[in-house]
């Protein structure tokens, strides 16, 4: 029996936070988020189940990634942690952490745009349903979208033009514009994410990008880049003496506004090296497989033909040698 109660259009708790009140179920009026996750599972492991009848297969890691992605948006949005996050700031800024910087990594390293060309039929037209997704990830506006600099600042501005600003205040009013900030959350981390990781095609996979910087080290200085701008609005939150919106300005509870805003930005900071370990892990395991490819491919390139290389090279410094004794002689 769910210990909850509803007030106007937007679902309230009311009685004080327990970890089991918090991970309880709870009915919304309209559970949009949702019912967008779950239809985004379910039509996931429908691409898997196509692709396991034609029998190509597909990396079961993936398909985990992907559920414990819809697993956290479901957790967020779907259980009693959505209403105690209109009531707390701290408990708003689990959510935020969650759906900025752990759902976008669990659903990228899902690989859905991968899936999605893999199930899709190449066809003979020249704008099939394959060659229009190409198209749409490798355009010009997704060139810029996806450029370094853009995600970064985009990233960053979700937590600083979000609670500096009166747009928090506007968004949690209502209970649309508290889905959309949601969404907002997710699909700016995914971007992100997007190519950091490279698991999925992206504009800078494509022939035509005109990066000129190694891929590991762009990569490498976005997870940097942002980890200091993170820690530093934590810090700033913690910090402050004043609330930083009016949205949660009553007390809940018993429990004093600015002391929970005060936990919050801990969480916020806290919060921030978690992404940021498993992103430097994922990115360690592709080097060491990239490196296992490269010597597997030199292996098999050395047995096709006597290890040539290997041997020109030994002839190379052979030369060398005798070409330094020679000039010895001659002195």
């Amino acid at each position: 029996m769910h210990e909850h109660g509803m007030s106007g259009a937007m679902w309230h708790p009311t009685l004080p936070p327990t970890l089991m009140r918090v991970i309880d179920w709870h009915p919304q009026p309209i559970p949009i988020i949702v019912v967008l996750a779950v239809f985004g599972l379910v039509l996931y492991v429908f691409c898997v189940w196509l692709l396991h009848r034609r029998g190509v297969s597909w990396p079961i890691s993936r398909t985990i990634w992907w559920a414990s992605g819809i697993a956290t948006v479901v957790l967020v949005d779907g259980t009693a942690l959505n209403g105690y996050g209109m009531a707390m700031f701290s408990m708003h800024m689990i959510q935020h952490m969650i759906l900025s910087m752990l759902t976008p990594i669990l659903l990228v390293l899902g690989a859905p745009i991968t899936l999605m060309l893999r199930v899709l039929p190449a066809g003979s037209g020249r704008w099939n349903a394959r060659r229009i997704i190409l198209a749409i990830v490798h355009s010009p506006v997704m060139r810029v979208l996806t450029h370094p600099f853009v995600t970064t600042v985009l990233f960053i501005m979700s937590l600083y033009g979000l609670y500096f600003t009166p747009a928090f205040d506007w968004l949690m009013s209502t209970m649309w514009g508290h889905n959309l900030m949601f969404i907002h959350f997710v699909a700016v981390g995914m971007l992100y994410f997007w190519n950091i990781f490279g698991v999925d095609p992206s504009p800078r996979t494509s022939s035509k990008s005109r990066m000129r910087i190694d891929p590991t080290v762009v990569q490498v200085f976005e997870i940097v880049a942002t980890v200091p701008f993170h820690a530093f609005f934590g810090i700033v939150v913690m910090m402050s003496t004043t609330l930083l919106t009016s949205f949660y300005s009553m007390p809940m509870w018993g429990i004093d506004p600015l002391e929970d805003q005060f936990l919050g930005g801990g969480i916020a900071w806290a919060f921030t090296e978690i992404p940021t370990l498993i992103m430097l892990g994922v990115l360690v395991f592709k080097w060491q497989r990239s490196d296992e490819r490269l010597g597997r491919r030199l292996d098999r390139k050395a047995a096709r033909d006597g290890d040539a290389e290997l041997r020109a090279y030994n002839q190379y410094l052979a030369d060398l040698s005798a070409n330094d004794q020679r000039r010895r002689h001659d002195v």
